[in-house]
């Protein structure tokens, strides 16, 4: 389900009048449903470590140099090198003395940190990105921005968690009508994506839920 097919569907739970076109959303409302769509997607992207958003990168390690450009977008899962996974050493200040403990990486600045090797590393970095859109045409993105754009989260949950969930933000109002039922439809709908996205059946479902 695209952007504008999201907004509509927000506008039929208000009770608002839909539109036939992305250009006819400049009302209050439109702009702040568009607004509260975003928030709502880039919190729950943001919030667990979900497998559709994992990704792979290749980089090299130069012989000699200790550091490479921190060119990963989003937050770093893994880093393996021939075989071995490096696990993340907080004491950056370790690696300049080189005295940091053994297959491990840092962070600092703009770069990641390693050990110094006598000759180059091909390195493999797991990461989730912090991209949580899509484009028609398949190029993922910060946030939804043009009606044909989609989220990252996987259907049948994206639907229900950004529309419940953006029609329960932007009336913000426990005492409304449908807010109840607003609020239920979006926490069932978390709790079906977190339970049925895992890839194996050993890791247990948990929810965290946002209320603003």
């Amino acid at each position: 389900m695209n952007y504008l097919e999201l907004i509509n569907k927000c506008l039929v739970e208000l009770n608002y009048k839909q539109v036939n076109a992305f250009s006819e959303l400049t009302k209050n409302d439109h702009k702040k449903l568009k607004n509260i769509l975003n928030i709502i997607n880039t919190d729950v992207c943001g919030f667990d470590r979900w497998n559709f958003l994992i990704r792979k990168k290749e980089v090299t390690l130069p012989a000699n140099s200790g550091e490479i450009e921190n060119t990963i977008d989003g937050r770093i899962e893994a880093v393996i090198a021939d075989g071995v996974k490096f696990e993340y050493y907080q004491d950056f200040e370790a690696f300049f003395i080189n005295s940091q403990p053994q297959n491990t990486y840092s962070l600092f600045n703009d770069k990641i940190l390693f050990p110094v090797f006598n000759k180059d590393k091909t390195l493999e970095i797991l990461y989730y990105t912090k991209n949580c859109a899509i484009t028609s045409e398949g190029e993922e993105k910060l946030m939804l921005e043009n009606e044909d754009d989609s989220s990252l989260i996987p259907e049948p949950y994206a639907e229900p968690i950004l529309v419940y969930g953006a029609c329960m933000r932007l009336k913000g109002n426990p005492e409304h009508v449908r807010f109840s039922y607003w609020y239920s439809m979006y926490k069932e709908a978390l709790a079906n994506l977190r339970s049925r996205i895992s890839p194996s059946i050993d890791e247990a479902p948990s929810v965290r839920l946002f209320r603003r």
